[in-house]
């Protein structure tokens, strides 16, 4: 966040590489560098790792018209029992690996998915913010021997409840209001939030495949935004299963010789996406049918993909059966039919490109 080192390697195998300097991470620093090297008759080809500070120095060389790839710092070779790191040899080592074509670079998304993508992710940040104020809310209730004998909690009469309790002492009475008001404050922000992401996923490029995902069982527009924030175009992936990868939710394996020994899923990649297909995936424990919802939200939509959402529910939900019959955990399951939703979302992206 405050510099930027860079190390140069000459065209070809055997070409120099060495350490050019350290300079403050700062634009006009850098158009210095680019037009010393450019005055030279240099061809120049950047790279840099992925990290915190996102994509401004790509988005500004790519707008200057120069070449620039984002690495993916996870999927950069690594010599075994090198443990020496630094931004010295960080850089010498990006350019001799990216001459040598070693390098994995990322998707780097548009503007406007990346703003999709921070609201859809501010979201989530005050969603995990509202369940956190509940919990304290209930344990200091649950401290002083005081229970909600209703059904359902955090309901109009739950509330109603609530602001009737009196505590023994002022303090008490003083932080048990203080709870009630930041658990109100947290459901008002995820409701602005949420409305914002509505009006946004409608305006925003990507509207026509948030419309054609939620013509999907378990998947509601905050769901749909988020793959399309997150992955931005699921065409790129070439087949249902690299995406799969990507999201993390294919089995890991460990494997010697002749043996073949599969774990637990992977969970590389993107969580959110991860996270928020687990969830939709807990809708298919019931059987196959096209509810009011769904019918409405798959009205004007191609026949293509209603055929596509069709299939899927069709599938998932014997599938989701077949393996609770079988015995498996039910998070399995539930990853199971994740790993599959994902597939389905690559067909409805593809048949929506094909109808552009």
């Amino acid at each position: 966040k405050n510099s930027i080192s860079i190390g140069i390697a000459d065209e070809g195998r055997d070409g120099e590489v060495r350490y050019y300097g350290k300079i403050d991470n700062d634009m006009n620093q850098l158009d210095k560098v680019i037009r010393k090297l450019i005055s030279k008759g240099a061809v120049l080809r950047f790279v840099y790792e992925a990290g915190p500070c996102g994509y401004a120095i790509y988005r500004y060389l790519t707008k200057n018209a120069m070449d620039c790839v984002v690495i993916a710092p996870s999927k950069i070779p690594q010599q075994s029992g090198n443990r020496i790191k630094n931004d010295r040899r960080d850089c010498l080592s990006l350019v001799r690996l990216h001459r040598a074509g070693e390098l994995t670079p990322v998707y780097v998304p548009t503007e406007e998915d990346e703003a999709l993508r921070d609201l859809v992710r501010a979201r989530e940040d005050a969603t995990r913010a509202v369940r956190t104020a509940k919990q304290q809310l209930g344990a200091f209730l649950l401290r002083h021997d005081i229970v909600y004998s209703g059904r359902t909690k955090w309901t109009k009469a739950h509330f109603n409840w609530l602001t009737d309790i009196a505590m023994p002492h002022p303090a008490q009475q003083i932080v048990f209001q203080e709870y009630i008001d930041t658990v109100t404050n947290c459901c008002n922000r995820v409701q602005r939030l949420t409305e914002q992401v509505r009006f946004q996923s409608r305006q925003g490029r990507q509207h026509k495949l948030i419309e054609a995902l939620q013509s999907m069982r378990g998947i509601s527009l905050i769901i749909a935004a988020t793959i399309a924030a997150e992955l931005s175009d699921l065409t790129r992936f070439e087949n249902p299963e690299k995406l799969m990868a990507f999201l993390g939710l294919i089995p890991s394996e460990h494997s010697s010789g002749d043996r073949v020994s599969k774990g637990s899923i992977t969970k590389t990649g993107n969580g959110q996406v991860r996270r928020a297909l687990v969830a939709a995936a807990h809708a298919y424990r019931f059987p196959a049918r096209k509810s009011r919802a769904i019918r409405k939200r798959q009205e004007e939509l191609p026949e293509g993909v209603i055929d596509i959402s069709w299939k899927a529910q069709c599938r998932l939900c014997t599938r989701y059966q077949y393996l609770t019959a079988k015995g498996k955990n039910v998070n399995v399951t539930k990853t199971a039919i994740a790993r599959e939703i994902a597939g389905f979302s690559w067909a409805i992206a593809q048949e929506l490109s094909k109808a552009a």
